[in-house]
């Protein structure tokens, strides 16, 4: 699947004419009407909900019209939601302490992320981190000592990936090492409204090079969705996963087992040309002229 450019994110435009906003906004509260527990009259109506962040909730520093008017109704309705992102260049830390400026007050156990388990994967099995990732993420790792093994954790390291340190990784992972990557997507929306590269294109590379697969703990991995499904207390099988990239959000959570709702946001297929999973709750936008939302049942 390419990343192209060939049209702007939905909700991401604070120029967008107010009737075109306000559709919008409203489909993205129709996801919420979908999620009211099943005693409200819902059909097939989840029991809890996952919500990706990064250009489903936000933008850059800007919330998306609509997400927090939408994740309130979730609160108001008592539903259970947890966030999941696979942000990997910022740590729990700051993603927690961004939040409240965009109007959004969370805790740490609300939020899941690749970062921390792989701290907790490293701590389990005794392992050193070889950190393939942006400086800012390295405090996630700050304190684990070397172990009986050593791990290549390979994230999102933007500007700070150089040959010289994927060069060093391969050594390691040639010579042994573990494998891992905090995530393996395509590409992301940047800061500029625009698509750039993300860490699944070096992770593919390294191995192309080393003839290894790395253990990827992020999206779509069903590890990572079981972790998040776990904190709801909920069956898998009603959860529903909200995000805007067809694979790694809601192509990975239909085949964990979760229901699956894209939003015409960020990475929505229609940019980077791929297709929607069948059977996705699709929201946002206009279709053949009328609104398609269609309940998705794995």
């Amino acid at each position: 699947m390419s990343c192209s450019t060939a049209s702007l994110p939905y909700w991401s435009s604070a120029a967008e004419r107010p009737t075109s906003r306000r559709r919008r906004l409203d489909n993205f509260w129709r996801i919420c009407t979908a999620a009211v527990p099943a005693s409200h009259g819902a059909v097939n109506a989840p029991e809890g909900v996952l919500i990706d962040l990064d250009a489903v909730v936000y933008v850059g520093d800007a919330a998306l019209p609509g997400s927090l008017e939408a994740i309130e109704r979730l609160r108001a309705a008592g539903l259970p939601y947890r966030f999941v992102t696979n942000t990997t260049r910022r740590p729990l830390r700051r993603i927690v302490e961004d939040l409240p400026r965009l109007g959004l007050s969370v805790s740490p156990e609300e939020i899941y992320t690749p970062a921390a388990l792989a701290r907790s994967f490293l701590l389990q099995r005794g392992l050193a981190p070889f950190l393939v990732t942006h400086p800012d993420l390295q405090e996630e790792f700050a304190d684990i000592a070397a172990g009986s093994g050593e791990a290549v954790v390979i994230g999102d390291a933007g500007e700070f990936f150089t040959y010289d340190l994927l060069n060093r990784a391969y050594r390691k992972i040639i010579g042994g090492a573990v494998f891992l990557a905090l995530a393996k997507n395509r590409c992301f929306l940047d800061r500029d409204g625009e698509l750039s590269l993300d860490a699944g294109r070096f992770v593919k590379g390294l191995e192309f090079a080393s003839g290894r697969e790395a253990l990827v703990l992020g999206k779509p991995s069903p590890t990572f969705f079981s972790l998040a499904v776990s904190g709801l207390h909920r069956p898998a099988d009603r959860v529903a996963m909200i995000g805007d990239d067809a694979e790694a959000d809601v192509g990975g959570a239909m085949a964990a087992g979760l229901m699956g709702v894209l939003v015409r946001t960020g990475k929505y297929p229609d940019r980077t040309g791929g297709a929607a999973p069948p059977a996705a709750h699709l929201c946002g936008g206009e279709s053949r002229g009328r609104r398609r939302l269609a309940v998705g049942i794995p």
